[in-house]
């Protein structure tokens, strides 16, 4: 009798480990690995599904499969913006497609990669770079008469000529006169400028906005710019109110006319999503547009928002944590990277790793050195070889044409698919052990009974 009660109860618990490690392997994800043949001295990352690399100081690119599709012949390559990409050879820069056709042609000095259809081109003239720019059919549409240039943001550009600058369109025409000392890109309607080193804020009609009374001044960003008087900084709005909430006693005791402006925070950064990383006293956090503090400002480092969370950095140990400030992934990690397409790669006791959103290790293998993931692949190094790893969280097909917008919002679906696939799982688990339990007990309680039963 106990032998036939015996034998249902081993049968529950194989059951029920083996589901305990089918589990498991669902949580666990190979890595899906491209060992590159040649040991490349140089590898940039992926850029319109293209890479850079050299070898012996020579420059070429592979595809996502770790094809050469252009020949390693150039003296140097820069990644691909706007379909083409700019490179050298024989001493000059010109520009090529993806088939490796030559655009434009190698003469010039030096060059930058292509923003809104134009690029900056410089020539060397009596030892004194002098620069224009060419649009992507190698058409000279400024010339090269300038001493400065900066490239196109919100369809004007910072140029210099004789130590003052101003704005041009994209027809060459001088929209701002060149008249300040400094000036930066326009962003949301508003540029930065400088004169007698104070700055204010002009239209792209030239008017001035808000005046000259900034130490330095930075470009807006979501409705709001830092500005900077005596090394602290705070946040305007267009109309120039300062919208950041000012109480705290001023740090230093100022003589002009700002003096009851307390400024809080050390250093600026760019607004995100409606929070903005901040400095004080040493320690980092984030803010929101009213100054409200959302991320505690205790961290000895933390990074920019990417993928929703913040790689953040406390005595030694680093974490993650969410827009409303909650340590989402513990503290627990000697390293950090930023996440990347739904992914970051992590490193705990010399071991290293990729973990989702959710802290998850959805990989785990050996590398030296592993740049973030950009459309669907990521490149790691070990020793001297070189391997692109494909993201887990999308298809193989999505990597390969996919923009990083639409690979990010491939990767994060699949996180939280993953998520609910783990958690279903998790319940069915729950569920079959307390159904184990329960006829653990009742087949226990029969042995029991048979046993009382034969005594009597």
């Amino acid at each position: 009798m106990k032998k036939c009660l015996v034998f249902p109860l081993l049968i529950f618990l194989l059951v029920n480990i083996f589901v305990a490690i089918k589990w498991n392997m669902v949580n666990a994800m190979e890595p899906d690995l491209i060992w590159l043949e040649k040991e490349y001295d140089e590898i940039g990352i992926f850029s319109e599904g293209l890479a850079a690399v050299s070898l012996n100081n020579k420059y070429g690119f592979i595809d996502k499969t770790g094809k050469e599709v252009i020949p390693l012949k150039y003296d140097y390559a820069f990644e691909f913006s706007e379909g083409l990409a700019d490179v050298k050879l024989n001493g000059k820069y010109g520009y090529i497609d993806k088939e490796g056709k030559e655009i434009v042609e190698f003469n010039y000095d030096l060059v930058s990669s292509f923003s809104e259809g134009l690029a900056i081109v410089g020539s060397l003239e009596e030892s004194e770079y002098k620069w224009g720019y060419i649009d992507k059919y190698g058409y000279e549409v400024v010339l090269s008469i300038y001493d400065d240039a900066k490239k196109f943001s919100d369809k004007l550009a910072v140029v210099g000529l004789n130590g003052k600058y101003g704005y041009i369109d994209s027809a060459g025409n001088e929209v701002v006169p060149l008249k300040y000392d400094f000036a930066y890109d326009f962003s949301e309607g508003l540029a930065p400028v400088c004169l007698n080193n104070k700055f204010a804020y002009i239209d792209k009609s030239g008017n001035e906005i808000i005046p000259f009374k900034y130490d330095i001044a930075w470009e807006f960003s979501e409705g709001l710019a830092a500005v900077s008087i005596d090394d602290k900084a705070a946040y305007i709005d267009k109309t120039g109110k300062e919208v950041i909430p000012f109480i705290y006693e001023p740090i230093f005791d100022f003589t002009d006319r700002f003096a009851q402006v307390p400024i809080e925070y050390d250093k600026p950064w760019d607004f995100s999503d409606g929070l903005v990383k901040v400095k004080f006293d040493g320690k980092f956090g984030f803010i929101d547009k009213s100054g409200r503090k959302i991320v505690p400002i205790i961290y000895d480092y933390t990074s920019e928002f990417s993928d929703g969370l913040a790689s953040v950095e406390l005595e030694g140990k680093s974490g993650y944590v969410d827009k409303n400030g909650q340590e989402v992934i513990p503290l627990k990690f000697d390293y950090t990277s930023r996440f990347s397409e739904g992914i970051a790669s992590v490193e705990l006791d010399d071991k290293n790793s990729y973990i989702d959103q959710t802290g998850k290790e959805v990989l785990s293998l050996e590398y030296d050195y592993a740049e973030p993931f950009s459309e669907g692949v990521a490149v790691i190094r070990l020793g001297n070889k070189i391997a692109i790893l494909k993201n887990p969280l999308i298809d193989e097909k999505d990597s390969m044409v996919a923009t990083n917008e639409e690979v990010v919002e491939k990767a994060d679906k699949t996180v939280i698919e993953s998520k609910a696939v783990e958690d279903s799982v998790a319940n069915k688990v729950k569920s079959l052990n307390i159904f184990i339990v329960i006829t653990i007990v009742l087949i226990l309680g029969i042995i029991l009974i048979a046993k009382n039963k034969k005594s009597k």
